[in-house]
């Protein structure tokens, strides 16, 4: 029942989406990249949360949640905060430019350098971190929930886990080569309604089994008096997001993510209008204030059920689902988690496309290529073979969400303050951008691998989300200081190119504000 379940879910939401978008342009590359500028609020809000919500943070934060408790929610509830600056500052200053990727934006600002630069680290990041985190925890998530040890009679573990990656990037790559970016946005949306059905399912499932029967009141009741320590919004400092932390590395991580991550804000560049983009971002928003309840409380149940069994934290969330959902269920619930793997999968994929194909292909290897070469060019960049490969070697971290975020710092850190002082300082010259995102690529990397540094930040009781913050200030700074000593020559002028209606929705402000009262709500709602 468990394979029928997952068979035909999958078949719907790929039919589905064949039939709404088989007539879509995507030879252009602002159709293959941007959907052709044609992208809704609720098709926004839908691809971005399924983007955002594949096994990383399912498997991964839930399984933060196993080790750490709810202060773990940080990484919800502060994207929202996110969210509402990425609406009302980053969004209308990237539509006004026309822009398809995030470098593009710094060649328009500085140079060719800083945008080859940004090009070169996105590119390496996301085939070597960001896919294979994809690729590693959805296969981890899917052998648990399926059983697929069980179901194969394989039992090497390693084989398992490699054999799954493959499968899932085979089936990622065959279905991101047939489609732009609003193909597969639509099938985010569709997955994403079975991703928010199927994980309110779990939580319903999970408190009914702590509750004994009794309902999910008394599975609550349970949970807070059990272990109230793992039930507090503030995180300590022996716990992986301490509160200080929310402000310095945890906002800085999620301003990058939200609002300059390629791989995420691709949707919102292919807005109809500024008001569809925010509407969709602000969406995104509310959404993610539900977040906790999915990808974070089951992990929290799964620690009262399974803890004394000497589970890891990242194999924690399979086992729940695998356990408490009727295998009808599961295979509904395993397609859908198919879906958002595909999902993330596909966006890295189109987005480090279109990194490729425009940043260098269009600037390095072919000046003078047509759209339809551009877009072929895309095409055949197979970058997920790398992925592929690297994926099954993060077995061992502790936390995979935990890892995840260390390693975003490396290049978050340095390409958001680029990014930031590009749009807030108009004198701050080329060169100053690109040391500074190399030097803070190197200082990030010295603090985590270099035994020495990371002893002295150790020695000094400095959290390393607190160090990152400490490069960011010092870039920052950098290119302030180069902007007064050596500023160039004439301020740069931001110029709109696109032709798109760029009148703001009248209701993002209020929305903005009621969203940030709410986040402060729930903090304050679950402070001991």
């Amino acid at each position: 029942m468990t394979i029928i379940s997952f068979i035909l879910f999958t078949l719907l939401a790929a039919g589905l989406t064949w039939f709404i978008t088989r007539k879509d342009e995507a030879q252009s590359s602002e159709g293959f990249f941007l959907g052709g500028r044609s992208l809704t609020f609720p098709i926004i809000a839908g691809s971005l949360l399924l983007t955002n919500l594949s096994t990383e943070q399912m498997v991964g934060l839930n399984g933060a949640a196993f080790k750490d408790g709810l202060s773990v929610m940080a990484w919800e509830v502060v994207a929202v905060i996110a969210l509402v600056i990425m609406a009302l500052f980053f969004l209308p200053r990237f539509l006004k430019t026309g822009i398809t990727t995030v470098p593009q934006f710094l060649e328009l600002r500085f140079d060719k350098t800083t945008q080859s630069i940004a090009n070169f680290v996105f590119l390496i990041a996301y085939a070597l971190i960001l896919i294979p985190i994809i690729l590693y925890s959805g296969a981890v998530g899917l052998s648990q929930m399926m059983d697929l040890k069980g179901l194969t009679g394989i039992k090497d573990d390693h084989m398992i886990l490699s054999g799954t990656v493959v499968l899932i990037g085979v089936m990622g790559l065959l279905y991101s080569r047939f489609g732009g970016l609003r193909t597969l946005a639509v099938l985010d949306t569709i997955n994403g309604v079975g991703l928010l059905v199927g994980g309110m399912m779990i939580t319903w499932f999970a408190l009914n089994a702590v509750g004994d029967g009794e309902g999910i009141a008394a599975g609550w009741k349970t949970l807070n008096e059990a272990n109230p320590e793992r039930m507090n919004s503030l995180g300590t400092a022996e716990q992986s997001v301490p509160f200080s932390t929310l402000f310095t590395g945890v906002a800085l991580l999620n301003l990058f993510y939200w609002c300059t991550n390629q791989q995420i804000i691709q949707r919102t560049f292919g807005a109809s209008s500024l008001a569809e983009g925010q509407k969709g971002v602000l969406l995104t928003g509310a959404l993610k204030l539900l977040g906790p309840l999915y990808l974070v409380l089951p992990g929290i149940v799964a620690y009262h059920l399974y803890a004394s069994e000497g589970i890891k934290p990242d194999e924690a969330y399979g086992k729940l689902v695998f356990e408490l959902l009727p295998s009808h269920l599961t295979g509904f619930f395993a397609a859908v988690m198919v879906g958002a793997i595909l999902s993330s999968f596909n966006a890295a994929l189109n987005s480090t496309s279109a990194l490729f194909s425009i940043g260098l292909y269009k600037h390095v290897i072919n000046p003078t290529g047509t759209e339809a070469q551009t877009v072929r060019a895309a095409k055949y960049f197979v970058i997920a073979i790398a992925a592929m490969i690297a994926a099954p070697m993060l077995a061992g971290q502790k936390t995979i969400f935990v890892y995840l975020q260390k390693m975003n710092a490396i290049y978050f850190i340095p390409i958001f303050a680029v990014v930031l002082v590009g749009m807030l300082h108009r004198r701050v010259p080329s060169i100053a951008a690109s040391i500074a995102m190399i030097a803070g690529i190197l200082l990030i990397s010295l603090g985590y691998f270099v035994p020495g540094f990371d002893a002295a930040l150790k020695a000094a009781n400095i959290h390393e989300f607190h160090f990152i913050s400490i490069v960011f200030a010092l870039l920052v700074g950098f290119m302030l200081v180069m902007g007064a000593v050596a500023p160039r020559r004439e301020a740069w002028v931001l110029v709109a190119t696109n032709d798109i209606d760029l009148t703001p929705w009248k209701g993002a402000k209020y929305a903005s504000g009621l969203l940030v009262i709410l986040v402060i709500a729930i903090y304050v709602a679950f402070a001991k």
